[in-house]
């Protein structure tokens, strides 16, 4: 398995030495735009990471979101895109029709890309009722590395939130994960 993190605003500083892929907060609802991710993204690109970005999922505007976040993003050809669903900072949710269309939205509108579906084990186990991740689930399970608790099959496990939130994903090596990423 390989390793990777996430990182947001939040992180003005990150080692990406030792990672394998490193995930960007880009864009939030149609409002906000992380201002470091040009920056975090050269940084992982220097070390030789494979970068995702990721875009935090509100209710409503769905179609909206999507072009905000592809627009937004920092992202070349190839790089990685995901979905953050989980609770907003208002204690809403999008619902899972909002969050298969904005999967969608984004693979049309970058069919080039994988598009990804972040989330947690409760948001998996109790709200997911579709079992719709796009190309792949991004779980968020603090357990051990590599061992959610889950049955369904997933690519990359978010399994700490400290000191930064630390990933595994389910590839054998970084080339495997970059051929994956460009669709090959």
């Amino acid at each position: 398995m390989l390793r990777g993190i996430d990182v947001s605003s939040h992180q003005s500083s990150f080692d990406p030495d030792g990672q394998a892929f490193v995930f960007i907060k880009a864009t939030e609802g149609r409002s906000y735009i992380n201002p470091r991710q040009s920056a975090q993204a050269a940084r992982a690109r220097a070390a030789g990471c494979v970068v995702g970005f990721y875009h935090f999922l509100w209710p409503g505007n769905i179609a909206a979101q999507a072009a905000y976040f592809v627009e937004k993003c920092a992202s070349r050809s190839h790089d990685l895109l995901a979905v953050d669903w989980e609770t907003t900072s208002e204690g809403t949710h999008a619902s899972n029709a909002e969050k298969d269309r904005f999967i969608r939205e984004v693979k049309k509108l970058r069919p080039g890309h994988r598009v990804l579906l972040y989330c947690n084990r409760t948001y998996w186990l109790n709200v997911d009722t579709t079992s719709y991740a796009g190309d792949g689930l991004w779980i968020a399970d603090y357990v051990t590395a590599g061992e959610p608790r889950i049955k369904a099959t997933w690519r990359i496990h978010q399994y700490t939130d400290h000191p930064v939130d630390k990933n595994v994903a389910r590839f054998d090596s970084k080339a495997d994960l970059r051929a994956w990423a460009r669709k090959e």
